[in-house]
């Protein structure tokens, strides 16, 4: 009698501790379903108001100036410094493999998949979450514990209008312009350099033949979404982040720290899940 009772007692508590794990997942993954559907309609909103011309005032116009310069224009040199030494890498290596196994005609496919499709949105974003995502946390944040924000809401200022949507589309715009020009200069690079090793294969026309014909218009689509889609994403995560920051100045790293985490998982899942649905 007492063996079953214990046994019954053991039954009990692992089924107590299954449904206990259960409905802690499902905490999890309603709070995670709950963040996504907040960020989508601050994304939403930003994007619908910016799309209206009589809100860009001259305040709004100079924030997305300053943002601009900072995250886009301050990241130029970096970027070219990226795509310097990945179109030596990978270009390169590309073109003497395919050139040994006799698969010349795979060069731009290879070159597209890779360079295109991939790396230049991930390295532009890379960048931009590093350089801009951090810096309009962290503003934000403190602009929130110094009680700026409540002197804008005080002036009749929506923060959102004023503090978010300027930075959001100073982020998408940057991450196009980054992305583009990732792409030239790393194919450029990558064809000077093997141009330079192999003189045999200094056909600029052959080149970009291949490279031309193997782009379809799923990949501008394709490098169009991913390198905005993340962008959006970091810059609203990021002012969101700042703009809840609640206590001293102690909490403003935090949420930096916190808010590039956000906004590099978006990127990872976001590139991963546009590619599933564009290339799949």
């Amino acid at each position: 009698m007492q063996e079953l009772r214990a046994k019954t007692s053991t039954c009990g508590s692992s089924s107590s501790l299954s449904r206990r794990a259960v409905a802690d997942i499902g905490r999890f993954a309603r709070a995670q379903w709950h963040e996504v559907l907040y960020l989508a309609s601050v994304l939403g909103t930003t994007l619908f108001l910016g799309a209206q011309p009589r809100y860009w005032r001259r305040t709004l116009r100079r924030v997305f100036a300053r943002q601009l310069l900072s995250s886009g224009v301050e990241s130029v040199r970096f970027i070219l410094i990226v795509a310097v030494l990945v179109g030596i890498s990978v270009v390169v290596q590309f073109g003497v493999w395919t050139g040994k196994l006799g698969l010349s005609q795979k060069l731009g496919p290879l070159l597209v998949a890779v360079v295109v499709r991939e790396l230049a949105p991930l390295f532009a974003n890379f960048v931009l979450i590093v350089r801009g995502g951090s810096a309009i946390a962290t503003e934000l944040g403190v602009m929130k514990i110094g009680g700026e924000v409540r002197v804008l809401e005080a002036q009749g200022l929506d923060p959102l209008l004023f503090l978010v949507l300027p930075r959001v589309l100073a982020m998408a715009v940057s991450a196009f312009c980054l992305t583009v020009i990732f792409v030239l200069v790393a194919f450029a690079s990558g064809y000077g350099f093997g141009a330079l090793v192999s003189p045999a294969n200094a056909n600029p026309g052959v080149f970009l033949n291949n490279v031309f014909k193997a782009v379809h218009p799923f990949d501008a689509i394709g490098l169009l979404v991913k390198c905005l889609l993340p962008a959006l994403l970091t810059a609203v995560i990021c002012s969101t982040e700042g703009l809840s920051v609640e206590g001293g100045v102690r909490e403003v790293p935090l949420a930096t720290k916190g808010a590039l985490a956000r906004s590099l998982a978006a990127l990872f899942i976001t590139s991963a899940a546009i590619s599933l649905l564009t290339y799949a």
